[in-house]
């Protein structure tokens, strides 16, 4: 597999560009956000066209399309963190230069609809990505972020271990190395049979999704399945999974853990559940896709290691 080109660090008194490539924003909860970014030692940017709203999405494809170039391409900015999810990322896959992106490798975070972007810049441009904390969605609540894969993530931490939250379980044992890479299961899914179709041989394959019932989440990873998407992965390491019940509130006689054993039980590869990255209850951890990692599930025991920096002082490495 080809090196990846490694972004920039994120240094204290840098310029975060906020985008918003999917659904419209509200300005107090961006605000909520920037200010969060401020208290961190960043100066947050955005342009005021952000505000713009086109039926559900951030205003026209090519408006949000220029605005995530144009980040990319400004000296100033040393990182672009989305300011929410939705809906119509997939809009901007083919009215973006990717060349340019290529050329002016920055951090890039978000989760959700943005998955898209993520796997997108990581196969096509070969940019190392962040699944991780939005502006107006995470850094504007109390506890909404997971500070330390933040700062080991973007500072550029040569080996660190990923802080697991207590919930996190081990489904199958074993160990594994591979490529970090994934994101949000219904729009991983969503790419099959277009040309922005996930690349996910020799990956360590993060899973996320939320409030999807648990015959719709068995019936997306069959889809996966089906089509070859798992041969050649390595370990699978679930999300949260927030809200994914057949009734809320009831006893739907079975788990979803259950649900995802049935579909990986005979891989024969490691496989955990209960990450904190996306969609989440408190606490988002930050993710690099397209680096080094190693997952270990042992007993009750979780081990996510991140065994490369993900960005660089010199920006390509």
């Amino acid at each position: 597999m080809p090196s990846r080109i490694k972004p920039p660090a994120l240094l204290p008194g840098d310029t975060v560009g906020i985008v918003a490539p999917a659904s419209n924003i509200h300005r107090d909860t961006l605000e909520a956000g920037s200010q969060a970014l401020r208290s961190l030692g960043y100066t947050p940017f955005y342009f005021d066209s952000i505000f713009e709203k086109d039926i559900y999405f951030a205003g026209s494809a090519e408006r949000r399309a220029r605005e995530l170039e144009e980040m990319f391409v400004r000296d100033d900015v040393r990182a672009i963190v989305c300011a929410r999810g939705g809906y119509g990322s997939n809009y901007l896959l083919p009215l973006l230069d990717v060349e340019t992106i290529k050329k002016h490798p920055k951090i890039f975070v978000g989760y959700s609809d943005l998955t898209c972007l993520l796997t997108y810049f990581a196969d096509a441009a070969g940019i190392v990505t962040f699944h991780g904390p939005m502006v107006a969605k995470d850094f504007g609540r109390i506890n909404g972020v997971e500070l330390s894969s933040w700062q080991n993530a973007l500072s550029g931490t040569s080996q660190w271990t990923v802080e697991v939250n207590p919930e996190v379980m081990a489904l199958v044992g074993g160990a594994a190395e591979g490529i970090l890479y994934g994101g949000c299961l219904s729009i991983l899914v969503a790419s099959l049979g277009t040309p922005y179709e996930i690349q996910t041989n020799g990956t360590i394959l993060f899973l996320e999704d939320v409030a999807a019932k648990p015959f719709q989440i068995d019936r997306m990873l069959m889809q996966l399945k089906l089509a070859g998407k798992f041969n050649g992965v390595r370990g699978i390491i679930f999300g949260e999974m927030l809200e994914c019940f057949q009734n809320p509130g009831k006893d739907q006689g079975y788990t979803l853990q259950e649900v995802v054993l049935r579909v990986f039980g005979d891989l024969g590869i490691p496989v955990a559940f209960g990450l904190r990255s996306g969609h989440v209850t408190q606490r988002n951890i930050t993710l690099p896709i397209g680096v080094r990692s190693a997952l270990t599930t042992d007993g009750t025991k979780v081990n996510l290691k991140i065994l490369e920096p993900a960005t660089t002082a010199t920006g390509i490495s």
